[in-house]
């Protein structure tokens, strides 16, 4: 399992897409964790479908990411990206719901993504995620709970990955 990290439009997805296509000459799964809300975020999966060549299946998705890499047995398969797909994942709850149970949850589903990777030892899982702990604590609760579970997650899959990369102004740098 490979985690490749940065700030927002650091170079991170592209980093990883070339990581993928080095690392395999078979067809490689991208799992796209992005629900494309407005004209700008439907503008930005649109550049990230051009960059991609015909060797990449497409699949569109932000739960049981498990289960799917499990079923499609490829030698490469990428997810970007966490950030996204850990939103998501929150804006399933209501806004009242117990906040150990989101969190719980959400871990949950990125343990089926460690114990998918270490069923396959001949695939390599690429996840792309934004680094977030860099600055100051938000303010509101929602977004201080974003964070807080944000973090929790990158920690755990750094800890569970075989290499980290922080990518910053499209330079990336091993750091594991």
């Amino acid at each position: 399992m490979i985690l490749v990290t940065g700030g927002a439009r650091s170079g991170k997805s592209e980093f990883a897409e070339n990581l993928a296509l080095k690392s395999s000459d078979d067809e490689l799964i991208y799992i796209a964790t992005s629900i494309p809300f407005d004209e700008g975020m439907k503008e930005r999966i649109r550049l990230h479908q051009k960059r991609r060549s015909k060797r990449w299946k497409t699949i569109e998705s932000y739960k049981n990411l498990g289960i799917i890499i499990e079923e499609n047995n490829k030698s490469v398969v990428l997810i970007d990206c966490v950030t996204v797909m850990i939103t998501n994942l929150m804006m399933d709850f209501d806004e009242d719901s117990d906040v150990d149970m989101i969190k719980k949850s959400i871990v949950s589903e990125f343990e089926e993504i460690i114990d998918a990777s270490n069923k396959n030892k001949d695939a390599n899982v690429i996840l792309v995620t934004n680094e977030l702990g860099m600055g100051i604590v938000p303010m509101g609760e929602f977004t201080r709970r974003f964070v807080d579970i944000h973090g929790e997650v990158n920690q755990l899959l750094a800890k569970n990955s075989d290499e980290v990369y922080f990518v910053v102004s499209s330079i990336p740098m091993k750091i594991k």
